[in-house]
């Protein structure tokens, strides 16, 4: 199993952007997605979860403007951003847990990052 990213870029504060985590291999469902960041000198931090049967939760600073969601039919997981502030310049992360292939196991990855950049 694989995750692959893309998305991101530069915008201006007040703009959208949309992330994607796209999963690879022979997945039998999502257990938990979570989206995290992590800016020049602070740690990563989690802004957005999503579990299995679709309850999702976010960071008090993303509320109300980042959504997430997952696509099964392309095995692909969003991260919609909008509203987006110079504060939320970071390299983005997804992260999830599959059940795999056909005997229950569990697996557990990292996308490769992607950078987003809010200018002011």
């Amino acid at each position: 199993v694989q995750l692959v990213q893309s998305g991101g870029g530069l915008v201006q504060a007040g703009g959208s952007l949309r992330l994607s985590c796209a999963a690879s291999g022979i997945i039998v469902s999502l257990n938990e997605l979570g989206w995290y960041r992590q800016a020049p000198g602070k740690q990563r931090e989690l802004v957005a979860s999503m579990f299995r049967g679709g309850r999702t939760t976010y960071a008090d600073s993303v509320k109300g403007r980042f959504t997430v969601a997952g696509d099964t039919s392309k095995n692909t997981m969003y991260l919609q951003m909008n509203s987006l502030k110079p504060e939320d310049t970071a390299v983005y992360y997804c992260n999830a847990e599959f059940v795999i292939g056909g005997t229950g196991s569990t697996w557990n990855g990292w996308g490769q990052g992607s950078q987003v950049t809010v200018s002011s």
